[in-house]
């Protein structure tokens, strides 16, 4: 995919991960967050990490195959994202509490969802990227 591609790509891939992630976290992530924060979260997060994965990391490893990058991506975005999360919302007092860990499974529950979805919808051409 050249530079074009992969931006074009972002402006499709964005939205359509906030929609998958989105209400996994709202349903996912600890009671002590409001509903406010469990939404700012679902486009929070992505908004963080989706440019990495999507225009960043494919060019830095075009020389690799398909499966080193998105293991690395795919390690990438949910570990980004746990620390983002916690970083903003969490204390000293849920350290390695139910509540963390309910967080962090929840976004990485999130992310894996997008995967799969993504890797569905391009299995099928949907995209009109990949083949």
């Amino acid at each position: 995919m050249s530079a074009s591609d992969l931006w074009h790509f972002l402006v499709i891939g964005y939205p359509f991960t906030i929609l998958i992630e989105t209400p996994i976290l709202l349903l996912g992530l600890s009671s002590r967050h409001s509903l406010k924060r469990r939404l700012f979260a679902g486009v929070w997060l992505t908004a963080c990490t989706y440019p990495i994965v999507v225009l960043v990391l494919p060019l830095v490893f075009t020389n690799f195959s398909r499966t080193v990058y998105l293991a690395v991506a795919e390690t990438f975005a949910p570990v980004a994202e746990c620390a983002l999360f916690w970083s903003a919302y969490g204390k000293t007092e849920e350290l390695g509490k139910r509540s963390m860990w309910q967080d962090f499974a929840a976004i990485v529950i999130a992310n894996l969802a997008s995967f799969v979805a993504g890797e569905v919808m391009a299995a099928y051409g949907w995209f009109g990227w990949f083949t």
